[in-house]
């Protein structure tokens, strides 16, 4: 994964969790999207991600690394969590695998820079799910609003 291809701005499209309770949470926000700035030759990058939920929306920012395809967080931002980023034959997309400290995936999440994707491309993103072992992808609605960028 070439960091340089990640800046700017990714809006999700799908995603699914391995527990239906975090799974029907996720299907009350409006829209999310992240933004990756200030990648450095070192793989160094800002990673914002921002919710728009509840009429309000909702930000962060997270000092990552980018190591092959694995974004590390920042130790002083205390995520306990392994980003990594899987295939998908979609151009303009990522998927981003989730895990717990003991690895086990926890959400996936499919990016993309328009706010729908084909068909083919939600299928195979469902197929990624399936396989290991998640619940059925939700989609959000691209007519929602993203929150302005910070």
């Amino acid at each position: 994964l070439n960091p340089l291809q990640l800046l700017g701005r990714w809006a999700l499209v799908a995603g699914t969790f391995n527990d239906s309770a975090h799974l029907d949470f996720f299907k009350l926000r409006d829209s999310s999207s992240i933004y990756f700035s200030n990648i450095s030759e070192t793989s160094n990058a800002s990673y914002s991600p921002s919710t728009h939920f509840g009429g309000k929306c909702y930000h962060g920012t997270y000092n990552v690394t980018l190591e092959g395809s694995t974004l590390s967080f920042d130790a002083r931002d205390q995520l306990n969590l392994t980003v990594t980023f899987i295939y998908t034959s979609c151009p303009d997309c990522v998927v981003m695998r989730f895990a717990n400290d003991l690895k086990k995936t926890e959400r996936l999440w499919l990016f993309s820079r328009r706010r729908e994707v084909e068909m083919e491309q939600l299928e195979e993103f469902r197929v990624q799910a399936e396989c290991l072992k998640m619940l059925p992808p939700a989609v959000l609605d691209p007519t929602k609003e993203l929150c302005q960028e910070q």
